[in-house]
């Protein structure tokens, strides 16, 4: 049995990861936030050493649910013992992003923005009829939570980098007062309220018709749920930057 430990484990992705995991076949064996404690019987530690601790529970794969600067010293960690590496967190910047990839030259590494099979078939479909309805405005949409901290969302940011594979347009992040639209831009708005677990979509108009491709989360296990059968998937393979497509393509 795969042998898990969380990072950001009080939190809400984190606590769900642990309380999904037996049902998806894996042991999550210890847990890492700011505070120590137990988390549904894993004991939650702030650990001055990861390496250390990675090593003392025999850690096969990390999953990661925090924030940018905890991610970091993690991956550093991983990339020192060779503990394979699912990373959720998002708000990363380019060196932060380099960070990342220099730790999956020593590590296995898989990054996502979203862990639903639903959002990687929508990539697929976006980047299908972004092509094909190649004159069509564009409008990108999504709503989360009211304690979601990044805006646009990794997963929105993941959907423009999409579009943007097939059609050379700009983002424009919400509009006020005079704005006429230009041909060559995508507006790109960003709602949080409630308790809303992600909803996503992407507006295609033109020809008197309009396409509309969404997705819409129920309840963020089927988040906990993908990260770790991608934890899974990732336990024992080679030194290297992984995607979710693989693992849902398994």
């Amino acid at each position: 049995m795969t042998r898990v430990a969380v990072n950001g484990a009080t939190g809400r992705m984190g606590t769900t990861v642990i309380e999904t995991a037996a049902d998806r076949g894996l042991e999550v064996v210890v847990g890492f936030d700011v505070e120590a404690g137990e988390v549904s019987g894993v004991p939650v530690v702030e650990s001055d050493d990861i390496a250390a601790t990675l090593d003392e529970y025999e850690v096969d794969v990390v999953v990661d649910f925090s924030i940018p600067a905890s991610t970091l010293p993690l991956a550093a960690a991983c990339a020192e013992t060779g503990t394979a590496l699912v990373v959720g967190t998002t708000g990363f910047d380019e060196d932060e992003m380099a960070s990342l990839k220099d730790a999956s030259e020593r590590t296995a590494l898989l990054k996502a923005t979203n862990f639903s099979q639903g959002i990687q078939v929508l990539q697929r479909l976006v980047g299908e009829a972004v092509a094909t309805l190649d004159d069509y405005d564009l409008e990108l949409m999504e709503t989360h939570h009211n304690g979601k901290v990044d805006a646009p969302s990794g997963t929105a940011n993941t959907l423009l980098e999409t579009v943007q594979k097939e059609r050379d347009v700009d983002p424009v992040y919400g509009r006020e007062g005079h704005a006429p639209r230009e041909d060559d831009e995508i507006g790109v708005f960003a709602r949080r309220a409630g308790d809303i677990r992600g909803e996503h979509e992407l507006i295609l108009a033109g020809n008197d018709e309009v396409l509309s491709l969404s997705h819409r989360a129920e309840d963020r296990g089927v988040f906990a749920a993908g990260a770790l059968d991608a934890a899974d998937w990732l336990d024992g393979r080679d030194a290297g930057w992984y995607d979710f497509g693989a693992v849902v393509d398994a």
